[in-house]
């Protein structure tokens, strides 16, 4: 029998390995899942701050001419909105208008010789698939840099993030709006630092090399921060339901159908991948829909657990947790549009019994502390 491969480690695993965290596998990584525990970790994040090492997602800079419009054609939201310093959360689509990956495209400007520069953030289960995509799609005078393997990112999180951050930087912070992003100097090093994050709350994710990203995870601790592993990160996100890829939505979900019709502009661009499908159901509806949904009891749904109504199973749970700030059973769930409205009780399976749960309003949480 053949050995499966190693699991790949980020650049800040010692240190994260000193300080007594309970790792996981995850996307062919080896991660924190905790360390001090979920719900204080998730706590931090709500009250404080906290700090998690997402050097495992994927990373790529795009150079050349007509980066943006190059990208026009892969994605359902109208890029020639971005100006640089700015970001836009978006999806890559295949031809049945079903998500590749949910991503972020960060626009840098241009660069000294004049050509366009952009980032993109992507998962890191999918960041081999995303660059064979875009690879495949993309002019070849634009160049694919990928650092997904050469750069530290973390991600600083929650009320007090720009107190910890700001006297580390030579930029103004405190002026930086959501999705805003600049490159800046970070311990007397290049960083780039972006107001972006996966928790719901006010922060910053920050890339730099692994030197600095070191020195700078180092830095945070003695400034109390504390350190957080997967667990808060899904719980934290649960809560502002955000989607997770491979669960919440995948290849075989439209941003119509995972609740992100926001992102789709129809009216705005012209053609892209996917953008005949994404017609149709504007004209003749979705056969399903992305909801949130709360237990009338104290049980908690999980993901894949059937979703019933009158004795019938007509969707499934794709994420449930116990809401650490809600203490409240919370979860997403796909439901035929007729019973996705607020209000609508349905009954999941839980180990072969039923049990009360009722369509509620996303987010779950709302912070009072995020930046417009």
């Amino acid at each position: 029998m053949a050995n499966s491969a190693p699991a790949l480690r980020t650049p800040l695993y010692d240190l994260i390995g000193q300080q007594t965290s309970k790792l996981t596998a995850f996307a062919g990584w080896e991660m924190p899942v905790q360390f001090t525990g979920l719900k204080q970790e998730h706590q931090a994040v709500r009250e404080k701050v906290g700090m998690f090492d997402i050097s495992h997602m994927g990373k790529f800079v795009l150079t050349g001419a007509d980066v943006l419009t190059a990208l026009q054609s892969l994605v359902p939201s109208d890029l020639a909105r971005l100006t640089p310093g700015k970001a836009q959360y978006t999806v890559l689509l295949n031809e049945q208008g079903g998500i590749i990956d949910d991503i972020i495209v960060y626009d840098q400007g241009k660069t000294a010789n004049g050509e366009e520069q952009v980032t993109l953030i992507v998962n890191a289960a999918t960041t081999e698939k995303d660059k064979q995509w875009l690879l495949g799609h993309l002019s070849q005078v634009i160049d694919l840099q990928d650092l997904s393997r050469e750069q530290v990112l973390i991600a600083l999180q929650g009320p007090e993030s720009v107190s910890v951050l700001q006297p580390l930087v030579d930029g103004d912070l405190d002026g930086l709006p959501a999705f805003g992003h600049l490159e800046t100097e970070l311990l007397g090093a290049k960083a780039f630092i972006a107001r972006t994050g996966y928790t719901g709350e006010d922060g910053f994710e920050i890339m730099v090399s692994p030197e600095v990203g070191q020195q700078l995870w180092q830095t945070f601790l003695r400034k109390d921060v504390a350190p957080c592993g997967l667990g808060a990160r899904d719980t934290l996100r649960l809560e502002a339901a955000m989607d997770l890829y491979g669960q919440d939505m995948n290849d075989h979900t439209t941003p119509l159908e995972a609740g992100l019709g926001w992102l789709v502009h129809l009216d705005s661009k012209g053609d892209f991948i996917g953008r005949s499908v994404l017609e149709q159901q504007k004209t003749n509806g979705i056969e399903k829909r992305l909801v949130g949904l709360e237990m009338l009891g104290k049980q908690i749904a999980r993901h894949d657990y059937p979703l019933m109504h009158k004795g019938k199973n007509i969707g499934i749970v794709t994420s449930g947790t116990l809401s650490p700030t809600l203490e409240k059973a919370i979860a997403l769930g796909y439901v035929p549009p007729e019973l996705a409205k607020v209000g609508q009780e349905l009954e999941v399976e839980i180990r072969g019994k039923t049990y009360g749960i009722k369509v509620v309003k996303k987010p779950f949480y709302r912070s009072a502390h995020k930046p417009r």
